[in-house]
């Protein structure tokens, strides 16, 4: 502090210099040199620790007490603040420092030892070796559909804007937040294939399809006359709806929107819901196997929405796009959610297909656990600069701990160790 005033006054530019090194604004410097100063006169031990009114305590702070503190008492500014024994402008000041973060924290599914176990099966039934150089590489997995249900909502309880001071305010109304309109959709998406100057050749869209049906109005009212045809949700979602759908709107699609060069097989992949029907019912195997198609039904792990594209971010797309534009009725809503889902770019479910290969790798980093979040790879830096990747290799540090790990599992329970080899064959089209 000697070499920082002369004559009772602090050099120019020293405030400033602490304001920058430490944090914090120019009256917390000044404040704290007024006590350095009084202490001089008073010829006194100098000591620049900053004192909080009604408190002995030093400027000091100890960021590692935030562990110690229970997360349901630091899921605000104001309890971590509480908490930390601090000022609620301190705590934001070691946020915006970076010293501390917030972090949002979403609920996954409960994964069971077993579903674990399937989980490492699978990601590594993915993993083959190339035709060039005999490398390992994920499967591209050109040749299989991906599909799933997901309800849409005709609004959302809450919903931002940003307005002017003097703007009126929207106002939103509904009879019940709890029984807000739905409507539940089917959507079947694969993999886009470019050629070799990037010119989409099939954008991997299939379709999405609602599950609605046409019932007559029983008595007139303000809205229509008796008789009209009302588009109305179906509530109950049963096996019986479920194959419906999937014999006479998604295989239909599939035969109409894929490509005539791709390859003989294609794999259909379902979650494990109940009202999903078995990969051997017989009518689905007798419209899967027509008109010159060779279609199978398959079943992704338990509890893993991280290992189909729709649930790992394609629903979400859809859904915002959705959201942008207004519906009053559920045939409103259905003609939004299919326009949303139509103007959506190619280039987004070709990113999200990127994604999931990222989340194989941490499946197998986590042996078969789903502790991860969704792993950022700059998809959108990689592409514009060619470096994005079809054939995505696997983290051998990750496939080789993740061997280990069912090797002991299977030497717990004395069965032979299953080879992992590809389920379906590997199609490495572009």
């Amino acid at each position: 502090m000697a070499l920082s005033y002369r004559n009772g006054k602090l050099k120019h530019g020293y405030i400033n210099e602490r304001v920058y090194e430490f944090g914090v604004t120019r009256l917390t410097i000044s404040t704290i040199w007024k006590d350095v100063r009084e202490q001089l006169k008073a010829g006194k031990v100098i000591n620049v620790a900053r004192k909080y009114k009604g408190s002995k305590a030093t400027r000091f702070i100890d960021v590692e007490k935030v562990k110690t503190i229970e997360l349901k008492d630091r899921m605000c500014l104001k309890d971590l603040a509480f908490g930390l024994g601090l000022p609620i402008t301190t705590v934001w000041r070691l946020v915006k420092k970076g010293e501390m973060k917030s972090h949002t924290s979403d609920i996954k599914p409960s994964l069971t030892p077993q579903n674990k176990i399937t989980r490492l099966h699978w990601v590594l039934s993915k993993i083959s070796a190339s035709s060039l150089g005999g490398n390992l590489i994920f499967d591209a997995m050109y040749d299989v559909v991906h599909i799933d249900e997901k309800h849409f909502y005709l609004t959302r309880v809450t919903t931002r804007y940003y307005l002017l001071p003097n703007e009126e305010k929207p106002h939103r109304t509904c009879q019940s937040k709890r029984f807000i309109t739905k409507v539940m959709f089917m959507a079947a998406v694969a993999r886009p294939r470019y050629d070799e100057d990037g010119v989409v050749l099939f954008d991997g869209k299939i379709g999405i399809f609602p599950f609605i049906y046409e019932v007559e109005a029983m008595r007139s009212s303000k809205n229509r006359e008796k008789g009209t045809l009302e588009v109305k949700p179906i509530e109950s979602i049963t096996k019986e709806v479920v194959k419906q759908c999937l014999l006479e709107k998604v295989i239909p699609a599939i035969k109409a929107k894929w490509p005539l060069n791709a390859s003989g097989k294609i794999w259909i992949q379902q979650d494990n819901a109940k009202p999903h029907i078995s990969p051997k019912d017989l009518d689905f195997l007798e419209v899967a196997k027509s008109d010159g198609f060779d279609m199978e039904l398959i079943c992704q792990p338990p509890n893993s929405p991280d290992l189909n594209i729709l649930d790992l971010g394609f629903f979400r797309s859809i859904q915002t796009l959705q959201h942008k534009k207004s519906s009053k009725s559920i045939l409103e809503l259905v003609d939004v959610v299919g326009r949303a889902y139509d103007e959506i770019d190619n280039e987004k479910l070709k990113f999200v297909w990127v994604s999931l290969h990222a989340c194989m790798n941490e499946i197998l980093r986590n042996e078969g656990g789903n502790s991860y979040p969704i792993p950022h790879v700059g998809k959108k830096r990689l592409d514009r600069v060619q470096l994005l990747e079809n054939k995505v290799k696997p983290d051998m540090v990750c496939l080789e701990k993740a061997l280990h790990v069912l090797e002991n599992m299977n030497n717990d329970t004395q069965e032979p160790a299953e080879v992992f080899t590809a389920t379906q064959p590997n199609n490495q089209q572009q």
